[in-house]
């Protein structure tokens, strides 16, 4: 078992991986603005290359990984995010067209993001882990704690070096990514499907209405956390009348410590939980918390229920993962890649619904959020619905 150590390393610097390339450069927005002068609206584009660039990468591997091979195809992941960390700090600078640099550096970083975020948690299913609910929980907290890194550390050293040497920090994040090709060269990988198996057909796997339930289970999962986390910000800076900048870099973290926290006790004592009760009882508090955010006149409720969301979507898309994959056992990649692509599009569909109501309700953010606790909502159906059809199997 300890030889599995290995590969747990390389996972979880996996994560951390894939929180670098996702939350660095939305530091350098303003940057960006200021130093080549593109435009606020351009800039927000990027985010929108990135996320596109994940859904594709994640189509791409129903198929793909496993033809590739894992240890192939998570190498080239971390190799195509460290170079695109790389090539953002000299391809802007090369390129006539400053922004074309951006846009090429972040499509190759996505991929490797993409790579990542469908590799990874089959690699840790596979190792024979006994507790593999908990340890799939503990995996995706290192993305929570990758993200709080990247912004604590990263504003550390504008301060310190100033922010016009923003080009030597994304060469050193680079670093983290290319150190960890070495740990994927070498630790031990198992298969997804034992040996001698070739799992589940896709044509199979898309007519079980079982995975179309845990399809919806993960978009809402993935709605109900980045619908929140975006507007983070917004709420420390009205609870706690910071500025626009503190505010932007303490709603953030605060969101993702406490998702860490909620991931690291269930890693720690889920094993002795219903994961799908947990799921049922972590709906409900989401959905509390969402109520807080959009109902309460208090602003310090505002940021109680940032944290409070923040804590109750932690084990959301771990714990899809997790019971999806004992319950269609034998599914192989196709299932994690099509969970990660739900999850993905949970994460774009959420923050679009509220910051589509919000612009209806004259940009009444609250408004908003309270139209973002369907999500919650259907999630709580959905586990109520595993759980009658697992006392009915009984």
């Amino acid at each position: 078992m300890k030889k599995y150590n290995k590969t747990k390393i390389a996972c979880y610097l996996g994560f951390i991986t894939q929180a670098i390339t996702a939350n660095f450069v939305p530091l350098l927005f303003l940057t960006f603005h200021r130093e080549y002068g593109i435009s606020l609206e351009r800039l927000a584009m990027i985010s929108a290359v990135f996320f596109i660039t994940q859904l594709i990468v994640d189509f791409l591997c129903v198929k793909l990984a496993d033809r590739i091979g894992y240890r192939r195809s998570i190498i080239i992941a971390e190799v195509a995010a460290g170079a695109g960390l790389i090539m953002l700090a000299f391809l802007p600078d090369i390129l006539p067209d400053r922004y074309v640099g951006i846009l090429v550096s972040t499509i190759i970083y996505a991929v490797g993001s993409g790579l990542i975020e469908v590799l990874c948690s089959p690699i840790i299913e596979a190792c024979p882990f006994e507790n593999k609910a908990g340890m799939m929980s503990l995996l995706h907290s290192f993305y929570c704690w990758g993200s709080v890194a990247v912004v604590l550390i990263s504003t550390i050293f504008f301060n310190l070096a100033g922010i016009g040497r923003w080009r030597i920090m994304a060469v050193l994040w680079a670093l983290v990514p290319l150190f960890n090709v070495v740990n994927f060269a070498v630790c031990p990988i198992l298969p997804i499907n034992e040996e001698g198996s070739e799992g589940m057909k896709l044509s199979k796997l898309l007519k079980n209405k079982l995975f179309w339930l845990f399809v919806v289970l993960m978009i809402c999962a993935g709605a109900c956390e980045i619908a929140m986390a975006q507007w983070a910000s917004t709420f420390v800076e009205s609870a706690l009348g910071v500025d626009k900048t503190l505010g932007d870099l303490a709603g953030p973290c605060l969101f993702a410590v406490f998702m860490g926290i909620s991931r690291v006790m269930y890693s720690k004592y889920g094993e002795k939980w219903d994961l799908t009760v947990y799921m049922m009882i972590s709906g409900i508090l989401c959905l509390i918390s969402y109520l807080l955010a959009a109902l309460s006149e208090l602003s310090i409720m505002g940021l109680a229920g940032c944290v409070l969301c923040g804590f109750s979507v932690g084990i959301m898309w771990p714990g899809s993962i997790s019971i999806s994959s004992k319950k269609l056992e034998g599914a192989g990649t196709a299932l994690f890649a099509f969970l990660a692509l739900a999850g993905d599009c949970g994460g774009a569909i959420g923050p679009a619904l509220v910051g589509a109501v919000s612009e209806r309700c004259a940009d009444d953010l609250k408004m908003g959020i309270l139209a973002g606790t369907v999500f919650p909502v259907i999630l709580i159906i959905c586990a109520l619905i595993l759980k009658a059809g697992r006392k009915k199997a009984a």
